[in-house]
């Protein structure tokens, strides 16, 4: 065997594996809060609904690609196919609207003032159910457009060109479905993107200018502990990153790979490694900075001793 396909086919099946669990233990641990508590906090909602459509974009292109690279090549037929495909536009859209969602959230709670929303923050609470309701149900209409159309191009001359995906193949949507796809979905993802970037780097600012203001009122014993400021700025630093920095990538490899009839075999596989980055190490992003496990192993001695 080739040393570089054994590689690869290990990264996918370490990332795709690592992904399922930590999705599947952020739901798990939601669930037993909620169990527990009856009720979940407007960003722990957020969150769950989060790792919801990661761990959906994890089984409908992970494992696909994870089988492929291990040998087992297009088994699934046409019809299957695009099911899969929906799934993974689907979750990705969820994933990238609920991330500005929470954003856009932690950036009214801190700073309600400057958002408008001046003693207005619990409606903005109240409101959150629903605009994730709102975002399941319109990027499923959404998607549902492109999950239908090679179904009505199947007849269409104009359909000729087709794409290999390994586990399946399609044909290849002609120009409409692209104009489509780019006010669908393209545009609004750009605009998530800019409000997520927006959103936090104004918390970042206003979090800064907080420690600095209260600086003077600590007293130097404990200097050399990382203030509540510090350790915010530092989660918020890292959730943006960890998105904005594979999505970007993602993005732009995927654009690389719509251009070229000849699909390069380490760019594909480099692809598929990055849009899955985000979906499969993103838990434990929040696991490591918001002291999830601690809370969780509070929650379960809770649950023992009740």
């Amino acid at each position: 065997m080739n040393l570089c396909n054994l590689a690869i086919r290990i990264i996918f099946l370490s990332q795709t594996t690592t992904g399922i669990l930590g999705n599947l233990s952020l739901m798990f641990y939601y669930l037993v809060l909620y169990y527990r508590e009856c009720t979940l906090k407007p960003t722990d909602l957020i969150l769950m609904h989060l790792m919801a459509s990661n761990a959906l974009v994890i089984l409908s292109a992970g494992v696909p690609h994870t089988m492929a690279v291990w040998g087992l090549k297009h088994f699934v037929n046409s019809f299957g196919c695009q099911l899969l495909l929906y799934m993974q536009r689907f979750g990705q859209s969820v994933s990238i609207g609920t991330t500005c969602l929470l954003s856009v959230f932690q950036a009214i709670t801190i700073n309600p003032r400057g958002f408008c929303w001046k003693d207005h923050t619990y409606k903005a609470a109240k409101y959150i159910g629903c605009s994730i309701d709102l975002l399941w149900v319109l990027y499923m209409l959404i998607n549902f457009i492109f999950f239908v159309d090679p179904f009505i191009e199947r007849n269409s001359k104009n359909a000729t060109r087709k794409r290999d995906f390994g586990y399946c193949s399609i044909v290849a949507s002609d120009e409409i479905s692209g104009s489509l796809y780019v006010a669908l979905l393209l545009c609004p993802e750009i605009l998530f993107s800019v409000m997520i970037t927006w959103t936090s780097s104004s918390m970042i600012v206003i979090l800064y200018r907080h420690k600095q203001n209260v600086q003077h009122i600590r007293s130097p014993t404990g200097s050399s502990r990382t203030s509540p400021e510090t350790r915010a700025t530092q989660n918020i630093l890292a959730l943006v990153a960890t998105f904005l920095v594979f999505y970007t990538l993602s993005s732009i490899l995927k654009g690389c790979i719509a251009f070229f009839h000849n699909q390069n075999w380490w760019l594909v596989n480099i692809t598929r490694f990055t849009s899955l980055c985000f979906p499969s190490f993103g838990p434990f992003v929040l696991m490591s900075h918001n002291s999830i496990l601690s809370r969780f192993s509070l929650v379960w001695m809770r649950n023992k001793t009740s």
